[in-house]
């Protein structure tokens, strides 16, 4: 017999400790049958003042993934969601990226599934009719270190990054306290009319929801990370159930 709550899908998610924004934007993305089980991924809730500052958090991060995984696997998901952005395209390579996707498929122990922002960022912007050469701008809350990483993997899938904002938050926690206000005037800072599509870097900031009002004002893709990532793996896995207040992708793809 299935999981009586889980009956479709019980996803297994790891995610920073520091993490508050993953499980409330998936819990709130999460179809009829769908269950979502955390493994944290254990960090301090240290100061950010410095790249070399984040580049260490991001460190401890993927130092943390293996134990992350085995903690979850014993609730014995059918897939597996990795809840960070920065760790998933930290080489900067497409093999970097599937190298991520590698190590937590072979730590579960057991054939499985596995959806990251590598996977799904590139895979929204297609399901958006965005191929090789369209234009694209970004933001994150984190430092600007990332950047070479973040542009090096969208050139190799074909996109041009125009344009980055990192808002250079003040810890991995505080980076959930960004303002509405403060995204709402990110977005209309690094739009154009040479901008194709805009992309949120950033697992815990809050802009899932504010994604796809942003999408009815410029009349564009406007892509929240954890919205795709949670959309490719109920993709994936032949859940296609819509949500229309979360922009076109979970509306129309």
């Amino acid at each position: 017999m299935p999981d009586t709550l889980g009956f479709r899908m019980k996803f297994g998610i790891t995610t920073p400790s520091t993490n508050t924004i993953v499980q409330p934007e998936y819990d709130d993305l999460r179809p009829h049958g769908v269950t979502n089980h955390l493994g944290r991924m254990h960090i301090p809730p240290m100061a950010i003042r410095t790249a070399a500052d984040f580049d260490e958090s991001i460190r401890l991060i993927a130092a943390a993934l293996d134990g992350a995984v085995d903690r979850v696997m014993t609730c014995e998901p059918g897939y597996l969601i990795l809840g960070i952005s920065a760790v998933s395209v930290a080489g900067g390579t497409r093999a970097t990226s599937d190298a991520m996707r590698e190590r937590m498929r072979t730590r579960a122990g057991r054939p499985i599934g596995v959806s990251h922002a590598g996977d799904a960022l590139p895979a929204a912007l297609k399901a958006y009719g965005l191929g090789p050469g369209a234009r694209i701008a970004m933001f994150d809350p984190y430092f600007p270190s990332i950047e070479g990483p973040q542009r090096s993997f969208f050139k190799e899938h074909g996109y041009e990054v125009l344009r980055v904002k990192h808002l250079q938050g003040a810890s991995p926690v505080l980076y959930a306290h960004t303002s509405v206000a403060e995204m709402i005037d990110t977005v209309l800072e690094i739009d154009g009319k040479d901008i194709d599509a805009i992309i949120q870097f950033g697992a815990n900031l809050p802009f899932a929801r504010l994604a796809g009002e942003a999408e009815r004002w410029l009349r564009k893709p406007v892509i929240s990370v954890n919205s795709a990532t949670y959309w490719h793996a109920c993709r994936q896995n032949g859940i296609l159930d819509r949500r229309p207040e979360y922009s076109r992708l979970w509306s129309e793809f």
